[in-house]
């Protein structure tokens, strides 16, 4: 990702944010789920609005997660189509965290343009999708927040200025982070278990 924001950056001259504003959010293409029948995979969506700028040139986050212990086996990243220019997938942390992924495209004008797909304006950009693998018979509920990774800002925006444009990065203090919860609703046969351990339980206190 290096080599490809420095690419980036002859396009223009790259500077640090102030007084701009962005968010990233996660979309989960479910609310609830049923490992009753075995592991579940989800494919967590990551977006990006801005509310300046042209289109978005290359960045990086990563996922601080929450979940019961060991239910998530693995996650792994993959950026959108028009991001894959120096992708990296830092991989999975354990513990339902996300190391993160590195993402960019190269702008250079009037030759090289920003890819459709990454144009702000029309409502949030997709960055990329991290698929999370949940282990089967597990049950409760995972939270998953967007977050810092471990480069130097997360989000470069390019803005066309007529000429060789404008580069400008965001940390983690220009960007309102997300989050996402889904749910674990058992299947009625693990309800009716659950039920019948109750009654258990309360029988023996009697």
């Amino acid at each position: 990702m290096k080599i490809a924001l420095g690419m980036i950056a002859l396009a223009g001259l790259a500077n640090i944010a102030s007084a701009q504003s962005a968010s990233l959010s996660i979309v989960s293409p479910v609310a609830t789920i049923d490992t009753s029948g075995g592991s579940v995979s989800i494919s967590l969506e990551i977006f990006a609005d801005v509310d300046f700028g042209t289109a978005i040139a290359g960045g990086e986050f990563a996922l601080d997660g929450t979940a019961p212990v060991n239910s998530v086996a693995s996650m792994i990243g993959a950026s959108a189509a028009w991001g894959e220019l120096g992708f990296q997938d830092n991989g999975y942390a354990g513990d339902a965290d996300y190391n993160g992924m590195i993402f960019g495209q190269l702008i250079f004008p009037p030759f090289i343009n920003p890819a459709v797909e990454s144009m702000l304006g029309n409502g949030p950009v997709l960055l990329g999708t991290v698929t999370v693998v949940i282990n089967s018979h597990t049950f409760g509920v995972w939270d998953w927040n967007t977050a810092a990774g471990s480069g130097d800002f997360m989000l470069e925006i390019y803005t066309d200025d007529g000429g060789a444009g404008v580069f400008t990065q965001l940390t983690a203090d220009d960007i309102s982070m997300g989050s996402v919860s889904v749910f674990m609703i058992p299947a009625p046969s693990s309800i009716a278990l659950i039920g019948l351990g109750g009654l258990i339980g309360t029988r023996r206190r009697r």
